[in-house]
């Protein structure tokens, strides 16, 4: 528990906030899905309040599509394992044996979980503090010019731009048992001999991976 503590820069007051939110309906009660529940609203405020500061000109479309790539399952997941929070979740043996330590909806879930506990703990302002330091390094990055746009349609610009066909994405395999598989997909550009691989927990997440390689090579 300390740990989390650390790597979230939170001491809680009240400790029982910060059990609850590492509990997984598997465990048994009380869960963290009453927590998920707040936490989401808490980061989807947060964000849209760090996105509308850093950046004051862009419309309220682009700061939208900004705020949903940063909370959708994936960004969440990539937090989550940053932080290790799959050491300290508390599941039941089904899950652990499952893999559940590393499954990312129930990671991201747990992260949700965690800002919610950060809400009651200490209220809206220490919250939005902690999501906000999570997120500096992702949102310092942002080019706002290009990231309102997902990498398949930057790439599908940019060989647009030159045209050249649309990429084909090809399966290539996945892993894992149906309720918790990685999926991995290549990219491939047949007229410039470029092919990038992708992975991630559904089609679309690898798709997307897999383009942004290529836009980086292209671009690099």
């Amino acid at each position: 528990m300390k740990a989390i503590e650390q790597a979230l820069g939170y001491t809680f007051r009240d400790p029982r906030h910060l059990q609850q939110a590492l509990t997984h309906r598997s465990f048994g009660t009380p869960h963290n899905e009453r927590l998920e529940f707040l936490g989401d609203s808490v980061l989807n405020c947060a964000v849209a309040h760090l996105l509308y500061q850093q950046f004051p000109d862009l419309p309220e479309g682009a700061l939208s599509r900004l705020r949903a790539s940063l909370v959708r399952q994936q960004a969440l997941f990539e937090i989550a394992m940053r932080l290790n929070i799959g050491e300290y979740l508390r599941l039941g043996d089904g899950e652990v044996k499952s893999g559940g330590r590393q499954r990312p909806s129930i990671l991201a879930d747990a992260l949700e979980s965690l800002f919610g506990a950060l809400f009651l703990d200490a209220g809206f302002d220490t919250a939005a503090r902690v999501i906000q330091a999570l997120y500096a390094a992702q949102v310092a990055s942002i080019d706002p010019n290009q990231s309102a746009k997902d990498a398949k349609t930057l790439l599908q610009e940019v060989l647009q731009s030159r045209r050249l066909a649309l990429p084909d994405y090809v399966l290539v395999g996945t892993r894992g048992e149906a309720h918790a598989q990685t999926f991995h997909i290549d990219c491939v550009i047949a007229a410039l001999n470029i092919r990038t691989h992708g992975a991630g927990n559904s089609r679309r997440v690898a798709e997307q991976n897999a383009a942004q390689q290529a836009y980086n090579v292209l671009n690099g």
